[in-house]
């Protein structure tokens, strides 16, 4: 089987979490002697050739993180660029990543990505959630990998199938709401812990002021 893969994230490859998530599930699929070709549309200058690649190819990927409760404008712009498939035929799968522990919170747009393929003229082949991926830049080489290797195995059971089989996906994306104990931890503790995590990363980033600063009010 050969997979086109669609790198939707914003970010510029080096930086995307996304293209580490694509990587990791890239090496899975190939394991078998499948292909794959990644396109990361965060460089403009590859829009024509994945879309060309689009026109082509009958298995695609579309990786995207979540952005406000749904896709990343920039995705969205390149879709509708696309022209829709003439002949059926075409499956399209989704890999949604994002910050939120639960799963829930991705669950709009799953809904939103069902919808999506039949307008492009093409099946919808299932999608793969997991939250809690915003840290995984900031993880030391080892830790990333513990947190990659679900994604390359999920990448073997797709090259078997050609598609996200909806129990295993709802297993991967697991939990789909935090337990009460632990939310009500969160809410006690959270906002210090994350005070002193974002601080800490501002100061990284070059932030030479009060994450909390107001200079404009009143």
């Amino acid at each position: 089987m050969h997979l086109l893969i669609l790198n939707g994230a914003a970010r510029p490859q080096g930086r995307s979490n996304t293209a580490r998530i694509v990587s990791a599930f890239q090496s899975g699929f190939v394991e078998g002697g499948n292909t794959a070709q990644v396109f990361h549309l965060s460089d403009r200058s590859q829009w024509a050739d994945a879309a060309a690649a689009f026109g082509r190819c009958e298995n695609v990927l579309i990786a995207l993180p979540l952005y406000v409760e749904n896709i990343p404008g920039l995705l969205l712009e390149f879709l509708e660029g696309l022209a829709p498939k003439a002949e059926p035929g075409t499956r399209i799968a989704f890999l949604l990543q994002g910050g939120f522990p639960e799963a829930s919170q991705s669950r709009c747009c799953e809904r939103y990505l069902e919808m999506l393929p039949s307008q492009l003229g093409c099946a919808y082949a299932g999608t793969l959630i997991k939250g809690d991926m915003f840290g995984l830049g900031m993880m030391d080489e080892e830790s990333r990998a513990r947190a990659l290797e679900p994604f390359a195995r999920m990448g073997r059971r797709f090259a078997a199938t050609g598609r996200f089989d909806r129990g295993e996906a709802s297993a991967f994306a697991a939990p789909e709401y935090l337990p009460k104990r632990e939310a009500r931890m969160f809410r006690l503790f959270g906002p210090a812990v994350q005070r002193v995590f974002m601080g800490r990363m501002a100061k990284k980033m070059g932030c030479r002021w009060r994450l909390d600063a107001r200079p404009y009010k009143g």
